[in-house]
């Protein structure tokens, strides 16, 4: 089964971390929502399954749309697709979008998940970020769309913002767990070069936190979260049972999507493609780039997107896809990890200990094939 995914390229004003496709020229709105209509009727013969699993808007700041233009994209989809099983449907919003009216409004669309883009509970720290809502505003969002009978919410938080450390940290996982929410991504912040922060960086104006800080606030995310119940399943995703990220799953586990919109991707298993035209380019004619997979590179994927997860990599499937000569490389390489027990091997499955997932990009990259 496959995912859809709408890249909705709008923001009201640019976030200092942020290295996404996006723009603020919303004048360009309307004609991309009509032209991401046509680019589906155009794509839909991309995927090789077209039985869809998930729908997803992400951005940018999906929530700048209004309620409405979510059903028109979701019964498009219809038309097109298998959407019988379609189990989840998810937007992005931005905390100060979603007044009263919205929720009212989104409660007649077929959206059942709201993914909040809330990062922090610390005004000044939201303030530095450039984030265009308080921490009050996140949480009367978040209550109004429980009050409207939305059940499937999740938080994104950041960590690791020089200035700030563990003890706002701690005030944010608090109030996460104090409204209750099914879902956190914490994610601990990158200073891109081409961003905000990265123009700060380089003036010397903002720094990277220390690698014992950046291990400290991981521990901290981690040890709050799972002592609430919330299941470390992801390097950095936490869910209530039941309420795992069905979409981002099945990008892990190396499921086909269909990317629509300036600045999406789309993957069906043996290619991969985008486009980041400019806004005005998008709308007359759209380009791609593309890129062919070889197998050492399904290979790379496989493991890289696999052992993020707390399930970790099935030898008995790597021998199936790829040979079994990769299952003995695997073991091979891995002997020093397994030693350390950094790595775990279980039957046929190898996989991190959460406890280790700081390390998990060196732990995988040394395993590639190159």
């Amino acid at each position: 089964m496959a995912g859809l995914y709408f890249h909705i390229p709008f923001c009201k004003r640019i976030c200092g971390y942020c290295d996404f496709f996006r723009s603020v020229e919303l004048k360009y709105l309307p004609d991309v929502v009509r032209t991401m209509h046509n680019e589906m009727d155009e794509q839909r013969d991309f995927l090789n399954d077209k039985s869809l699993k998930t729908i997803y808007f992400g951005g940018g700041t999906p929530s700048l749309l209004q309620p409405e233009e979510f059903s028109r994209f979701i019964d498009h989809a219809d038309k097109l697709f298998d959407c019988h099983q379609v189990g989840e449907i998810t937007i992005e919003a931005n905390p100060d979008d979603i007044d009263k009216k919205y929720v009212e409004q989104l409660r007649h669309t077929a959206v059942n998940r709201v993914s909040l883009g809330v990062q922090s509970f610390n005004d000044a720290e939201l303030k530095l970020m450039n984030r265009r809502h308080s921490a009050q505003q996140a949480e009367d969002a978040v209550k109004r769309l429980q009050d409207a009978g939305f059940e499937n919410i999740t938080f994104d938080l950041i960590f690791g913002v020089a200035g700030f450390g563990e003890v706002v940290l701690l005030e944010s996982l608090s109030k996460t767990l104090s409204l209750g929410v099914k879902h956190v991504s914490a994610y601990h912040l990158t200073i891109e070069p081409q961003t905000a922060f990265g123009r700060k960086a380089s003036r010397g104006e903002l720094n990277e936190v220390p690698d014992e800080q950046s291990e400290r606030e991981y521990d901290l995310v981690g040890r709050m979260l799972t002592a609430a119940g919330y299941e470390h399943y992801e390097v950095s995703n936490y869910a209530l049972e039941g309420y795992r990220s069905r979409h981002n799953s099945s990008y892990w586990h190396g499921a086909e999507y269909l990317g629509i919109g300036a600045g999406a991707h789309s993957f069906n298993t043996a290619s991969r493609r985008w486009s980041q035209q400019p806004l005005r380019e998008y709308i007359t004619h759209r380009e791609y780039e593309s890129e062919q997979l070889s197998l050492i590179d399904r290979f790379n994927e496989y493991l890289m997107t696999n052992l993020r997860c707390v399930e970790g990599v099935n030898l008995e499937q790597i021998s199936s896809l790829f040979g079994s000569d990769k299952r003995q490389m695997i073991l091979q390489l891995s002997k020093p990890w397994l030693e350390s027990q950094k790595l775990i091997l279980e039957g046929d499955y190898l996989r991190i200990p959460t406890r280790y997932f700081m390390l998990s990009d060196a732990i995988i990259s040394s395993l590639f094939e190159v």
